[in-house]
């Protein structure tokens, strides 16, 4: 058995190896989330128009990216993207891109299914009052749908967080990565591998109990 030497455990360790990733993870995940829910909301709607010339691209899209693991996609667009421009855009950029475009996906189809959620009554009665589509969507639907949708939202952008910590493939200096960094300088890998487990734990678990708390509340307009 090995022992555990934790007495480098103190706020130099934060502040000089932990907090310039927390706050990139942080970044990139309130940019993906953004980001995500502006095209995820894009391509559902495209996917229920109805139009082939949208739904099919759409469709396939949004299938494409859920079918690849995001370490791939992640690689694939560092390695991919200097080759088409003809120069280099950096780790942190390369994984604010992938992560936008892969989450699109998956916020893609829990706006679908907020639309579909709603009432389609509620359509046909904005219909029968002269609202276009677009005035449909924007002044009945979508209001209802993303309110429906805030607790599905925040579950799934707790996972983009953790899903943050495979920029390392790709060298971005993340919250694991400053972790990481720490262990070998510090000659303590194992303590510190522990104390980012916990890390995460803690601000995923947290973030949990938020996310019912607005569901329950959610539940309660309704």
């Amino acid at each position: 058995m090995f022992e555990l030497d934790l007495s480098f455990y103190n706020w130099e360790l934060f502040t000089n190896y932990i907090l310039k990733g927390l706050l990139f993870s942080v970044q990139l995940t309130v940019i993906a989330t953004i980001g995500g829910i502006v095209v995820g909301t894009i391509l559902a709607l495209m996917r229920l128009s109805g139009k082939s010339a949208l739904v099919y691209p759409a469709t396939f899209y949004v299938n494409t990216m859920r079918s690849i693991p995001l370490v791939m996609v992640i690689l694939w667009f560092f390695l991919l993207i200097p080759m088409l421009i003809g120069r280099p855009i950096g780790a942190d950029l390369s994984a604010t891109i992938t992560f936008i475009a892969f989450e699109a996906a998956f916020f893609s189809e829990i706006v679908r299914a907020g639309i579909q959620s709603v009432p389609r009554g509620q359509a046909y009665a904005a219909e029968a009052l002269g609202m276009t589509y677009g005035q449909n969507m924007r002044f009945i639907v979508l209001p209802q749908a993303f309110r429906n949708m805030i607790p599905v939202f925040m579950t799934q952008t707790i996972i983009l967080f953790q899903d943050t910590s495979l920029v390392y493939a790709i060298g971005a200096y993340d919250l694991l990565k400053g972790f990481e960094i720490a262990g070998k300088n510090y000659g303590r890998p194992i303590e510190t591998y522990i104390l980012a487990a916990i890390t995460y734990f803690v601000i995923c678990f947290s973030l949990s109990k938020v996310v019912r708390k607005i569901q329950a509340k959610v539940a309660i307009i309704r």
